[in-house]
């Protein structure tokens, strides 16, 4: 049966095709055309271009301004927030000539003194440091029963009890009983030490991890280190961890499991704030990274004649 409907269909897109054709042929006859079609476009791109130019330079010169604003705010956003106090830094591992300009520098704009720098050498070298204290029940840090260089009979707790007093003495200045003990280990202990042993009010600590370390030696350096962090709260000391932006891999979890505030983000301004506020007593993860709870501590307001 004949079908209207289909025969109207095919006559339009055969009309169609034939109207395309025309066009498509005028097109490639017409150089003109295609040169004005060509020239439209290139117009049209570079007044983009142009404008996103502009948009970049405002964006620049707005971001100029909210940094030198920044860099102007700072001082006094920091100023005497440490009022006066001694704060240390312990580099637990590696030490970074980068990290201690960072800390002595954010210590000193909040009105602070770094009194004591000290990395301790990991892992331990705890055949000397047993070595060095001998007489003390610290020399079966290494069993005499051992052989040259292997200490790994020392016990975990021993391990602990001695990061424990290590980390009181550190804050108190050695004023302890004991306190000739970490004098003794020194050169064991701390492959470098800056400033004087001295009562401190604050602690930064930076922690490197080696990844080469033997699970026996991390393990070792682990009960070392919960010891010293446990001895400086024993004190009522705050300690706050830090790192570079760059840091990897990131020790933030690391401080979040010892119950200590950190910064992740110590190499910019509001880093350098975060630390000072933390060290001053507030209480967080701060910084750029997922692991951060906020960029900076939340600040409460002084009241009324404070």
């Amino acid at each position: 049966m004949f079908d209207y409907r289909y025969h109207a269909l095919s006559l339009a897109a055969v009309l169609f095709a034939f109207a395309l054709g025309v066009l498509i042929g005028v097109a490639i006859g017409d150089t003109n055309l295609v040169s004005s079609a060509k020239n439209g476009i290139v117009h049209n791109l570079e007044g983009e271009v142009g404008e996103a130019r502009d948009q970049v330079q405002t964006l620049q010169n707005r971001l100029g301004d909210e940094e030198a604003f920044a860099r102007g705010l700072y001082p006094l956003a920091v100023h005497e927030l440490l009022n006066g106090r001694s704060i240390g830094l312990v580099f637990l591992g590696e030490p970074s000539n980068q990290v201690n300009s960072l800390v002595r520098a954010a210590v000193t704009q909040g009105s602070g003194t770094l009194a004591t720098v000290v990395a301790v050498r990991l892992p331990l070298n705890l055949a000397g440091i047993a070595g060095e204290a001998a007489g003390t029940h610290y020399a079966e840090l290494c069993p005499a029963g051992g052989a040259a260089g292997d200490c790994s009979a020392a016990s975990p707790q021993l391990l602990e009890r001695f990061g424990e007093l290590a980390g009181r003495q550190l804050v108190s200045g050695g004023a302890l009983v004991d306190k000739e003990l970490l004098s003794r280990v020194r050169a064991s202990l701390l492959s470098a030490f800056d400033g004087q042993l001295t009562h401190l009010e604050g602690l930064v600590v930076a922690r490197t991890v080696d990844s080469r370390l033997s699970a026996q030696q991390a393990e070792a350096d682990t009960r070392f280190e919960d010891g010293l962090l446990a001895g400086v709260a024993a004190v009522g000391v705050p300690a706050v961890g830090v790192e570079l932006t760059s840091t990897d891999p990131s020790q933030v979890s690391w401080y979040k499991g010892r119950r200590i505030s950190s910064v992740d983000d110590l190499d910019a301004p509001a880093g350098q704030a975060a630390l000072l506020y933390a060290l001053a007593g507030s209480a967080g993860t701060f910084g750029v990274k997922p692991t951060a709870d906020s960029l900076l501590p939340a600040v409460t307001p002084a009241a009324p004649g404070q």
